[in-house]
């Protein structure tokens, strides 16, 4: 797949705005990387940067989550062969089912833990999450299950990238694993979409564009 999609790159690339070539550039770089990563850890975060790079636009923590959730409704949108649909109904049910039922990657959880919510409001919040769920999975709402699933993997994410978990640790291998199945065949996915609908919307400009020194005054 990524060997496709390189080729796909280097065809399309002359008609690819600037923003939009260096965004793609970006993301299939770290996917490479992803391939040749040996540990799940290291995976992980390869896989993570390669999604970054396809939706960010500013750095805001607070409003990350907002930014990729409606790049995902953008990438459900411009679905027209289903890849996505398919995905997430064909492949992924296991990985969907195994995040939702894993409190650890359920932020939460960790916000009741560590004191900021009691433990009736944690529960009232897993209770709502779960009737969401069921609810997208009844009425097939695919950006309904992304955006669940990729709340799931946002906390992981958290965890290793802010120090909350020790490498190649024994107690979160099942969650890295499910995560890791999952964005190496979503990633590809999204940005064969997003190719081909280069030019039917703005992606936006990547937050760190590539500047030359010798062109600064």
């Amino acid at each position: 797949m990524l060997l496709e999609l390189e080729s796909t790159f280097k065809f399309h690339k002359e008609s690819f705005n600037d923003n939009f070539r260096l965004r793609v550039y970006r993301s299939l770089s770290w996917l490479k990387k992803a391939e040749q990563d040996a540990d799940l850890d290291s995976q992980f975060i390869s896989l993570w940067i390669a999604f970054n790079a396809a939706y960010a636009r500013e750095l805001d923590e607070q409003r990350d989550r907002a930014t990729f959730n409606e790049f995902l409704l953008r990438i459900c949108s411009f679905d027209n062969e289903k890849t996505i649909y398919h995905l997430v109904w064909k492949k992924f049910p296991q990985y969907i089912r195994l995040l939702l039922d894993n409190p650890f990657v359920f932020q939460p959880f960790w916000d009741f833990h560590n004191g900021k919510i009691p433990e009736k409001e944690y529960l009232k919040l897993e209770i709502k999450e779960r009737e969401r769920f069921f609810s997208a999975l009844e009425n097939q709402k695919t950006e309904r299950i992304l955006d669940v699933m990729f709340g799931r993997l946002y906390t992981l994410r958290n965890q290793i990238i802010h120090g909350g978990a020790t490498y190649n640790s024994r107690v979160n291998r099942e969650q890295l694993r499910d995560g890791c199945n999952v964005l190496k065949l979503l990633i590809p996915a999204m940005l064969q979409i997003m190719m081909e609908n280069h030019s039917e919307i703005d992606w936006g400009k990547p937050f760190y564009p590539v500047v030359n020194a010798n062109n600064i005054t």
